[in-house]
C-alpha cells in the first residue's frame, strides 16, 4: 500500500506523517495529507481505496465593473502570505459593466484575461522568489521554469459569460488526477435568458470524487416580491445546468449530482427590515437582529429551494453596499429623486453540500475596489483515491 501511495502523489507518504495528528485535529493542511482514523482497526477496511484531504479557498466578488489597475495585488485575498490551498476556485460578478453593449455584444475577454493573469501573479509569487534564489547562478527563465515544475499553480479552466468569469486553479502536480473538466453556462438575465444575470458553473472529477462550482448573479432588487425572483433563478440554474456524460462512465450530469458543490456569487438575498432601521443596526453591529431577518436565511429555515445546502457562521459585516475606494456604507435616502435606495446587506455568499466537505473558514476580506466586498472559505475537502490509480496514469 505504501508504494502505491508514493506513486500516487511523490510526497504523499513523509506528507502523511508530517500531518497526521494536525489534520486528525482539523488543523490547516497545506498540501495533500491522507485521512488518518485512529479506530481504523475497528472495522472493515477496503483495501482497494484510501482518502486524501485537499484544502479548497472559494471565494466571490462583485467587482462592480471596474477593470483592475496592473498593480493590483492579491495576495492579501487569496491568503498566499500565510499558506496556500491546493484548489483556488474564484467567481466574479460584474468583470465588465452590465449596459447592451457587453450584455448583447461580444465578450471582452481581455478583462478576464488580465484577471487571470493577476491571479496567477499571487499564487505563484512565492513559488517563483524561491525558485529563484535556488538558481541564483542560472538565468532568471531557466530558474522560473524550474520553480513551476515543482508546486506552482496552474489554471485548469475558466470561463466567461458577460460579467460572470470563473476560474479555477490546481497545483501542478495534481493536474494529472483532475479529468472531466467541463462547463456551463445559464443566463436568466433580461427576459429570462440573457446573460446579465446567471451562472457559470464548472465541474471536474479529482481522483474520483466529482466537484461542481456553480459561481451566480442572481436577480437583484429589494422590493416585496424580489426574493421569489432569486429563488426563481436559483431553481432555475440548477434545473437548467447540465454537463456532458460519458457512454463508458458514469458522470454525473446535473449539478445536485455531483459528490461535492459549492454555491458562491452575488446571490442578491438583502435584509427584509426598513433601510434606517438596517443601517441603525449596522452601526451598532447588532448582526443577531440582522440575520433573523436576512432573506437567504428565512429561506433555509422555511425549506424552500435550499433543502441540503449549509453555510458557515456569519460573523462579518454585510458586505454591500460601500461607497467605492472608502469603508463607508452607501447613503441615499436624501438624495436625488430617482435614485436607487442601497441599504447594506449580505448579498455576496458561499453554500455547499456534500459528504466529506467541510468549511473550516468563512470571512470577507477588506478589498476597496468596488461597492462590494469579497467573501472567501476555505473547506477541506475528503477525496476517494483507487490505490491502483498511480500504476494506470
Amino acid at each position: 500500500m505504501g508504494e502505491n501511495r508514493k506513486i500516487i502523489l511523490p510526497r504523499l507518504v513523509t506528507s502523511k506523517l508530517l500531518h497526521r495528528q494536525q489534520l486528525h485535529g482539523h488543523g490547516s493542511v497545506s498540501e495533500v495529507s491522507s485521512i488518518v482514523d485512529e479506530n481504523l482497526g475497528k472495522r472493515p477496511l477496503n483495501i482497494h481505496k484510501d482518502t486524501f484531504v485537499y484544502r479548497v479557498f472559494a471565494s466571490t466578488w462583485n467587482v462592480g465593473g471596474i477593470a483592475p489597475s496592473d498593480d493590483l495585488d492579491l495576495e492579501d485575498w487569496l491568503g498566499t502570505r500565510a499558506n496556500t490551498c491546493d484548489i483556488y476556485v474564484l467567481g466574479f460578478q460584474e468583470i465588465v459593466p452590465l449596459n447592451a453593449r457587453n450584455v448583447l455584444g461580444p465578450t471582452k475577454s481581455c478583462i478576464s484575461a488580465k484577471w487571470n493573469s493577476l491571479i496567477e501573479e499571487a499564487l505563484n509569487k512565492k513559488e517563483r522568489k524561491e525558485g529563484a534564489e535556488l538558481n541564483q547562478e542560472s538565468t532568471y527563465s531557466s530558474a522560473m521554469e524550474g520553480s513551476m515544475q515543482g508546486e506552482g499553480f496552474r489554471c485548469i479552466r475558466s470561463k466567461q459569460m458577460v460579467g460572470l468569469f470563473t476560474s479555477i486553479w490546481v497545483r501542478s502536480n495534481l493536474r494529472p488526477f483532475i479529468h472531466h473538466l467541463d462547463a456551463s453556462c445559464i443566463g436568466s438575465g433580461i427576459m429570462g435568458c440573457l446573460g446579465n444575470k446567471g451562472s457559470v458553473s464548472i465541474r471536474f472529477v479529482l481522483h474520483e470524487t466529482s466537484f461542481c462550482f456553480v459561481c451566480c448573479h442572481l436577480a437583484s432588487g429589494g422590493k416585496e416580491g424580489d426574493v421569489l425572483l432569486r429563488n426563481l433563478d436559483v431553481a432555475d440554474i440548477l434545473a437548467r445546468t447540465w454537463f456532458p456524460g460519458r457512454a463508458t462512465q458514469d458522470l454525473p450530469e446535473k449539478i445536485l449530482d455531483h459528490d461535492q458543490v459549492v454555491l458562491l456569487g452575488d446571490l442578491n438575498y438583502r435584509i427584509s427590515l426598513e433601510g434606517a432601521e438596517t443601517r441603525s443596526l449596522v452601526k451598532a453591529k447588532n448582526w443577531a437582529i440582522l440575520l433573523e431577518n436576512d432573506q437567504l436565511l428565512s429561506e433555509f429555515s422555511r425549506g424552500r429551494h435550499f433543502e441540503g445546502w449549509q453555510e458557515g457562521l456569519i460573523t462579518f459585516s454585510p458586505t454591500y453596499k460601500y461607497h467605492p475606494n472608502s469603508d463607508q456604507y452607501y447613503r441615499c435616502f436624501d438624495g436625488a429623486r430617482g435614485q436607487k435606495k442601497r441599504a447594506p446587506a449580505w448579498c455576496d455568499r458561499i453554500l455547499w453540500r456534500g459528504k466529506g466537505l467541510k468549511q473550516v473558514q468563512y470571512e470577507t476580506c477588506n478589498y476597496r475596489l468596488s461597492d462590494h466586498r469579497p467573501v472567501r472559505a476555505v473547506f477541506h475537502a475528503e477525496c476517494d483515491v483507487s490505490l491502483s490509480e498511480g500504476v494506470q496514469k
